[in-house]
């Protein structure tokens, strides 16, 4: 079992009601069967590095070659599946993505078009003559794009070509939010008042909304993932959401159709994994917790549920395969469901695909849904019977996005990873990504980078080990969310499971600001980066002694640094000696003991001080004193003098701040949608001025003051970046 770890071995038996399944000691699971025991009912259970799987039964013939018709991690995703069952497999790219992880790992690969999804993923004609060309007998849509389009399907279909998912009846029925609530309702599923119909227009949408009362969710039929889906509190935000839900709608899905429906205030997002095949057979797969969102999409998933008891998981999985059958799905689905705070739960949505969120599902069961995709497209029935299902450990999954957490929780950030260094070497950690060092994030696509999971015996467990891993991630040359997700999974309120839809903007009502240190942890930082900048002057010193020279130049001994340190616009005094790998630092009065190998040139570094370990990041060290530190997954910039160089630096001008109240600048890089100024004209402060584009969703920008607008710096279609102007005032 070459590329797999020993000692993690263990005989599971499923298939027998009661009966316990062992708990998994490491990694990620994957289920190999045995071939000598029938149908499946005995498995070993082992270790791998990146999935948890169903072993493959290599007598059991599927496809030869697929191909995937998406890009990044969860293209790589599926590949990775398709090469443990032995079949080929063709990806699709945007020229953008020639060079992207996803092509290099494929046996085949095909260029669909330009940069823009509607010319390239969302191009039915070239992805059609992509299989004509490579002979794919079957097509995978991963998430998003096409996966959740019946023409594609039905395309498809005309050329036997097989698409792995439902048939295109349940493909429309439970695709459409206004159909799929209406069969929801026949099949006595639990739904959330609303209008059953299209919105045809901004009036209608505000007649309808009076009528069902506000709050209303306006969201797009077609589609999901958070696009195309606005809360309104009011007639003047029910136009503007009608507005920004139908464009997003149309760019994001090519249907801009809208429904109304009562928003239910601080439920829980909790949704059921559902698994159907062509014999009218339906397993539900347990539930998984998505409540921590912001703007409706998922930043952290676990599963299970803290909150559910087994009484509410059985109800709720019963309803959702109730309605799988009712469509007579056959593949990997999901049924999402607002739960309150009651334990009341209402069908929110189902989605016709592989969620993003599917590997904390696989952690949990043991099973592959990728390969159960495959098996149930050609044909095979399930292998599990309800019983089988198990809940076993506990696993979390945080959404690694290229976006700045301190600006709406998350504006999309882009650039090249100039270094990028997963944590795999830790145990219980799992890595679904599709880049690699070198990589752009472009304004293009999402700005996910990666799906960062990890798995334990329990709950404490899995939140430890994602704690450590967020701490050992190393990401550079974009701005990431890493100090978000780590706060999140270390707030009180998570940790006890009080939480809601609405997580983010109770616990960070001013937004969020990164980790509040405690005085403790204050002068932990301080410690750490003041002996940081004393190994990186000995390491200089040690650089210079053994350089040639003619006179040799005898140094004093320096027997302590005594040190300015600026955090926080707050000085602080530090002191400083060394003993071999340990500093000894007084901050501020207090003593603390920094221990480490100061191996400058890794960008990972264990300290120990005072007894606590800490993995931290020096993202940049200048010559002027200025470094930035990752520390508790926060960046802090500090300044860092000798005290001579304080005295000094007090005779130096300091930078004016730019006057920002009369200049809009873009906060993201993206596509000027809209301009709804020009010169001369009156605006009133919170007034919009024109609307941003960035990664499928639309942003409206607004005047910070009111004034009479002196010039425009873009126009409709303009490519703006982060930081550009776009609209001055007098």
């Amino acid at each position: 079992m070459a590329g797999f770890w020993t000692g993690a071995a263990a005989l599971a038996t499923a298939g027998r009601r009661g009966r316990r399944w062992p708990k998994l000691l490491m990694r990620s699971v994957a289920l190999w069967t045995v071939k000598h025991v029938p149908h499946y009912s005995r498995r070993y259970l082992v270790v791998s590095r990146t999935l948890c799987s169903a072993g493959y039964d290599s007598n059991e013939k599927t496809f030869d070659k697929i191909l995937i018709a998406n890009r990044g991690e969860i293209a790589c995703r599926v590949i990775k599946t398709c090469k443990k069952m032995g079949i080929k497999t063709v990806a699709i790219h945007s020229d953008v993505d020639a060079s992207s992880v996803h092509v290099k790992m494929a046996d085949e690969a095909v260029c669909v078009g330009p940069a823009p999804t509607s010319k390239s993923y969302l191009n039915m004609n070239a992805i059609m003559d992509a299989v004509r060309s490579t002979r794919a007998q079957a097509v995978h849509p991963g998430y998003g794009f096409l996966s959740e389009n019946k023409e594609f399907a039905k395309r498809l279909a005309a050329e036997d070509v097989i698409f792995i998912g439902p048939d295109t009846h349940a493909i429309q029925a439970m695709g459409d939010k206004i159909e799929s609530k209406l069969l929801a309702k026949k099949a006595k599923v639990n739904t959330i008042p609303g209008f059953d119909g299209v919105v045809k227009d901004a009036d209608e949408a505000v007649r309808i909304a009076r009528e069902i009362g506000y709050p209303v969710m306006i969201k797009a039929s077609a589609g999901g993932g958070g696009k195309g889906m606005r809360i309104a509190w009011d007639d003047e935000e029910t136009r503007d959401g009608f507005r920004f839900s139908s464009q997003e709608a149309a760019s994001s899905f090519g249907d801009d159709r809208l429904l109304i429906e009562k928003f239910i205030d601080n439920p829980r997002h909790i949704e059921i994994q559902v698994l159907g095949d062509k014999h009218g057979n339906a397993l539900w797969l347990n539930e998984r917790e998505c409540s921590i969102q912001r703007r409706n999409q998922k930043v952290v998933e676990e599963a299970p549920s803290i909150f559910l008891d087994s009484e509410t998981r059985r109800a709720m999985g019963e309803q959702a395969v109730a309605l799988a059958k009712a469509v007579n799905y056959s593949s990997a689905g999901t049924v999402e469901f607002l739960v309150d705070s009651k334990k009341n739960f209402y069908f929110l949505e189902m989605n016709t695909r592989l969620q993003v969120e599917h590997p904390v599902t696989e952690c949990i069961t043991g099973l592959d849904l990728v390969q159960e995709m495959i098996r149930v497209a050609k044909g095979y029935p399930l292998r599990h019977k309800q019983a089988d299902i198990p809940i076993n450990g506990w696993a979390v999954e945080c959404r690694v996005y290229a976006e700045d957490p301190y600006k709406s929780f998350g504006l999309p950030s882009v650039g090249r990873l100039s270094q990028y260094e997963e944590p795999i070497h830790l145990p219980g950690v799992r890595v679904d990504s599709g880049i690699q060092p070198g990589s752009d994030i472009s304004i293009y696509y999402d700005p996910m980078i990666s799906k960062l999971i990890t798995y334990g015996s329990d709950r404490t467990e899995a939140l430890k080990r994602m704690e450590d891993a967020l701490d050992s991630y190393v990401i550079r040359g974009v701005t990431h969310n890493i100090a978000l997700l780590r706060e999140v999974i270390i707030n009180s309120r998570f940790i006890e499971g009080d939480i809601n839809t609405k997580f983010l903007s109770d616990v960070y009502p001013d937004g969020f600001k990164g980790h509040p240190l405690t005085e403790t942890e204050r002068n932990q930082f301080l410690a750490v980066a003041s002996s940081l900048f004393v190994a990186s002057q000995l390491r200089a010193q040690h650089f210079q002694d053994h350089e040639s020279s003619r006179v040799p130049i005898v140094k004093p001994q320096v027997a302590s640094w005594e040190l300015s340190v600026k955090l926080h616009d707050e000085i602080h005094t530090v002191v400083v000696s060394s003993s071999g790998p340990t500093f000894s630092v007084e901050v501020d009065g207090s003593k603390l003991n920094v221990t480490s190998t100061w191996n400058l040139a890794s960008p990972l570094l264990s300290v120990n001080v005072d007894g606590t370990q800490r993995t931290i990041q020096c993202l940049s060290r200048e010559a002027g004193g200025n470094m930035s530190i990752q520390f508790l997954g926060t960046v802090y910039k500090v300044r860092i003098l000798t005290k001579l160089a304080a005295e000094l630096n007090k005779f130096m001008l300091e930078k004016a701040a730019e006057d920002t109240s009369s200049i809009l600048r873009s906060p993201m890089p993206g596509v000027v949608v809209a301009i709804s100024v020009k010169p001369g004209d009156l605006v009133a402060e919170g007034q919009e001025i024109c609307v941003i584009e960035a990664m499928k969703m639309q942003n409206s920008m607004t005047a910070g003051k009111t004034g009479k607008v002196k010039s425009v710096h873009c126009k409709a279609g303009d490519t703006v970046g982060e930081g550009d102007l776009l609209v001055e005032l007098e």
